[in-house]
């Protein structure tokens, strides 16, 4: 076989398995990615805010800290704070079953036990990857942990 039949035949070996996989992906696979702000409200506020609470990219969502500004040890700041969590997923349409990565902030390392009792099975029994740091300096709003996560839907 010659040079140029070689490429002829090898080119359209390339173009029958683009062809092939093309038509294997789900058309949604294919679609490119756009970010959707997942407003509490439903409708995009006046003026812009300092941040988003809750975005969506393709399937991945991401939820910003929460935390609880109200009195109460780490127990009950950390289990209202996996409360709102568990609302803002589901309201975006996943669970906490589905969150990939965590990270969680406490005001005061001392309190990692503590938090760590009430956080143990809150995501099911796999839980995701998490990242826990002492935030120097506190919590604004004087929570004593916040967590963000990101999820998929």
């Amino acid at each position: 076989m010659s040079t140029t039949n070689r490429r002829k035949f090898l080119g359209r070996g390339v173009a029958a398995a683009a062809a092939a996989t093309a038509a294997a992906v789900p058309a949604a696979a294919q679609e490119k990615p756009t970010k959707r702000v997942m407003n509490r409200s439903g409708k995009k506020p006046d003026t812009p805010p300092l941040f988003s609470g809750a975005v969506a990219y393709g399937n991945l969502l991401f939820i910003a800290g929460k935390g609880y500004h109200s009195e109460g040890d780490i127990k009950v700041h950390t289990k209202d704070v996996l409360r709102q969590i568990k609302e803002e997923l589901e309201r975006a349409g996943s669970s906490m079953e589905k969150v990939l990565k965590c990270n969680v902030y406490l005001n005061d390392l001392k309190d990692y036990a503590g938090m760590n009792e009430v956080f143990r099975g809150s995501f099911g029994d796999d839980p995701p990857v998490r990242t826990t740091i002492a935030a120097a300096g506190g919590i604004p709003g004087n929570s004593l942990v916040e967590i963000d996560v990101i999820a998929y839907i």
